[in-house]
């Protein structure tokens, strides 16, 4: 039976001669029936609707805009001609509507559009029943869930690698420890020590994850209180300052601090906001390119405080820069780097739990820059401690 052409069999839906869908010809009054066409083909999801024997009726803008195809070529086609979906012939939503006397069936699925490229798609499927139980019609209404399923992916396996990690720190501390035991008479001190060092920075990379992975948990689930005291960023971004530029001269970069004006003292969480500016400085040297520059600097405004980390980095691919502060993403150009691309997540976190945000704006190759914006007053809906 052809696809898409509109030539293939045509049901008595919207668009048909003979016939009325869902939401066709259901009330006499003209304005109502347009208000609610209007509200179908406005609403950000694609929805179908289909006749008592699946053929669709109506095929909103956003229906097209997912399948590939026009009203006009979908309009009295079997539901599952056009959307050829996953379960369609295993088990159609909609004829289980029908069988199990359900009014709503949700699930996760796919389509295929027109290119034949299969979407995973969350869909809605809903039965209208007359009085005596049969299928006047139903409803479809489905989202493009790829990006979803693509981060579920990429949460499943940097959870793999944070497990392999955590094994590996571990195996490591475990197999100098049994050395330091066997051999603890016929070792020397200098090779005690150096063993006792290995072991220190594999604990430190351990409690660096769990901690990670902690801290973020609290934060989504406003476990995690502030302790807002009063703060001066000055002092707080001069011993980070201090701290990195050692860091940055090792890696053949320049890191420098823009902080002509004094900024006021706010209201804060000194150690959170510390982790929020080593996080930021940690991806800029991460990503800059040697020889590069990392600038921090600052400014004010009548009721908030600005602080820009800047780098002359890889940059964000234009792709990734809406998924940036999205947790366990990790965009292009990172997959070989260290973490779990719970950071920025985190920053974003600890951010707005001060009742600020942040921005960032960059070009792949050309760096980025992070723009942490914080109110100078402790945010009037944080309870007090």
């Amino acid at each position: 039976m052809p696809r898409g052409d509109g030539t293939g069999p045509r049901g008595q839906g919207a668009g048909s001669d003979g016939g009325k869908g869902p939401g066709d010809g259901m009330d006499n009054n003209g304005d109502d029936l347009n208000f609610y066409r209007f509200v179908i083909n406005s609403l950000p999801i694609a929805i179908v609707t289909v006749n008592s024997e699946f053929k669709i009726t109506r095929f909103n803008p956003w229906a097209e805009q997912l399948t590939g195809y026009s009203e006009k070529e979908a309009l009295g086609h079997y539901c599952g001609e056009i959307l050829q979906g996953g379960m369609c012939k295993i088990n159609c939503p909609l004829r289980g509507v029908l069988k199990k006397r359900q009014t709503v069936v949700r699930l996760d699925t796919t389509i295929t559009d027109r290119s034949e490229k299969t979407i995973p798609v969350r869909m809605n499927t809903a039965g209208l029943f007359n009085d005596e139980g049969r299928l006047l019609g139903g409803l479809e209404a489905f989202q493009d869930i790829s990006h979803l399923k693509a981060l579920e992916r990429e949460k499943a396996n940097l959870i793999s690698m944070f497990a392999h990690d955590i094994k590996s720190s571990l195996t490591i501390i475990g197999g100098f420890v049994l050395r330091l035991i066997k051999k603890r008479t016929s070792l020397d001190e200098h090779k005690q020590m150096e063993y006792l060092d290995i072991m220190k920075n594999e604990t430190g990379k351990l409690s660096f994850l769990v901690n990670d992975f902690l801290e973020f948990s609290r934060l989504q689930t406003g476990r995690l209180k502030l302790e807002f005291s009063a703060t001066s960023l000055d002092k707080e971004l001069m011993e980070l300052f201090d701290v990195y530029q050692v860091k940055a001269k090792q890696a053949g970069i320049n890191l420098e601090l823009e902080n002509e004006e004094e900024l006021p003292i706010i209201e804060a969480d000194a150690n959170r906001l510390r982790r929020v500016f080593t996080n930021l400085l940690d991806n800029a040297l991460k990503f800059s390119k040697n020889e590069g520059a990392i600038t921090i600097s600052t400014h004010e405004t009548d009721k908030e405080v600005v602080v820009h980390v800047k780098d002359e980095g890889v940059g964000i691919d234009s792709k990734d820069l809406p998924h940036i502060f999205e947790s366990f993403n990790r965009g292009k150009g990172a997959e070989k780097k260290e973490g779990f691309g719970l950071g920025l997540a985190t920053v974003k976190a600890i951010v707005e739990a001060h009742g600020g945000r942040i921005l960032v704006e960059s070009k792949l190759g050309k760096g980025s820059v992070f723009k942490v914006i914080l109110p100078k007053e402790r945010p009037a809906q944080e309870p007090a401690e």
